[in-house]
């Protein structure tokens, strides 16, 4: 490593252009990427490898538990400023690799299988519903952001976690706060201490009185019999709070203005809703809110798209770019639900660490756009697209507000 000029190498991670929300990565940054998989300098200091071809990066997410993805690691490719400690995540099978990851993902499996998601599609129903009601009965004009994209993701996952709606501002405060990288060492620390008191208030809530949520099965069959500690299934709680809340939240929100840019594909949800499924695969291509790229570390010396990857060298794999390959998706910069290849997308990740709450995450989306075009037929941005608020600096890319009308 001695050899590389850190001060050289393209600074990640990038910022999509201010203008341009729905590209990854703009023109001058693509044009210092010298091959599909080259170094970059990170911003906590030293460098790792960006792979950024389709192919490529299903290789590195497919290479688990070669490829790590333990932050604790020594090598890997750390891009906040305050990662969580080994305490702190707890549970949080994300961060882990074999046997730990396998055991308690298995635990979460059942909740978020396709049967199980129909099971709560009535009640994404029902909140989509309340939240458009009340967006009528307010009026023109509405941030679709604070109205409607928070808010339906929040009940859900309130509701499969059996955390009661009420605490809803409270722990989506908390996760906007985790979320962005520009938090202070402080303000993690108080996320944290606010979502273990939170989650053990639950906890000890379940204790007494168990419900049909999955706050209530972990401590009946898990924590009962040994199986998971109580911090092991806090944790597996707030790492499902956040993540099942800010990405669908995002996504919602940013599917809205791309579909209001093109009202054909917008009307085409009100027409025929049976290509509805299309046109969200076609959305999580295209938008891919996990903008910074998914990090892990090589455990041996590799080789991935033919450049030599050394053990304890850091990965980032970049499945904003490797949606955008025009090898697979042709026209890539284009929103076409008709493409071929169009299930191959990678916004979910790959391999054994893909995103366990797709299926949710699916309904979720399509529920929410088809139901509004339904009610809101004529529905428009109240400012252009390269007027809407992002907000540059979360894991996941979203908008601060959506103003819209009709």
């Amino acid at each position: 490593m001695a050899d590389v000029d850190v001060a050289e190498l393209p600074a990640f991670p990038f910022v999509s252009p201010p203008s341009q929300p729905f590209v990854p990565v703009g023109e001058d940054d693509l044009a210092r990427l010298d091959a599909p998989v080259t170094r970059v300098r990170l911003p906590l200091g030293g460098w790792a490898w960006l792979v950024t071809r389709h192919a490529d990066v299903r290789a590195v997410l497919r290479a688990a538990p070669t490829m790590s993805s333990s932050p604790w690691t020594p090598g890997f490719p750390l891009i906040n400023p305050v990662p969580p400690t080994p305490e702190q995540a707890a549970g949080a099978f994300i961060y882990m690799d074999g046997i730990d990851h396998v055991r308690l993902r298995k635990m979460l499996l059942p909740e978020f299988m396709l049967r199980n998601v129909k099971r709560v599609e009535p009640l994404i129903e029902q909140s989509v519903i309340e939240c458009l009601d009340d967006i009528e009965a307010t009026g023109a004009p509405a941030d679709m952001i604070r109205s409607f994209a928070l808010p339906v993701p929040s009940m859900t996952i309130c509701h499969l976690l059996g955390v009661p709606y009420e605490e809803h501002d409270y722990f989506q405060k908390l996760s906007l706060a985790y979320m962005d990288r520009a938090s202070t060492e402080d303000e993690i620390n108080a996320v944290g201490e606010g979502l273990t008191a939170l989650m053990v208030k639950v906890i000890e809530q379940k204790f007494v009185n168990p419900g049909d949520d999955l706050i209530s099965r972990l401590l009946t069959e898990q924590i009962g019999p040994g199986n998971i500690t109580p911090q092991e299934a806090m944790g597996l709680g707030m790492m499902v709070l956040i993540a099942g809340h800010e990405t669908s939240a995002n996504m919602i929100g940013l599917s809205i203005l791309k579909l209001l840019e093109h009202p054909e594909h917008y009307a085409a949800l009100r027409e025929t809703p049976e290509r509805a499924p299309a046109i969200v695969e076609e959305l999580l291509r295209y938008l891919t809110v996990v903008r910074g790229g998914i990090p892990r570390v090589a455990m041996e010396d590799m080789e991935i798209g033919g450049q030599k990857i050394k053990a304890g060298e850091g990965v980032l794999a970049m499945i904003s770019l490797a949606n955008r390959d025009p090898e697979l998706f042709p026209d890539s910069a284009g929103f076409d639900p008709d493409r071929e290849q169009l299930h191959q997308h990678l916004a979910f990740g790959f391999g054994v660490h893909q995103c366990i709450g797709q299926p949710l995450a699916r309904s979720e989306l399509r529920i929410a756009l088809v139901e509004l075009s339904r009610r809101f037929p004529d529905l428009k941005l109240a400012r252009s697209v390269s007027e809407m608020p992002l907000r540059p600096n979360t894991v996941t890319l979203g908008l601060a507000e959506l103003p819209v009308t009709w």
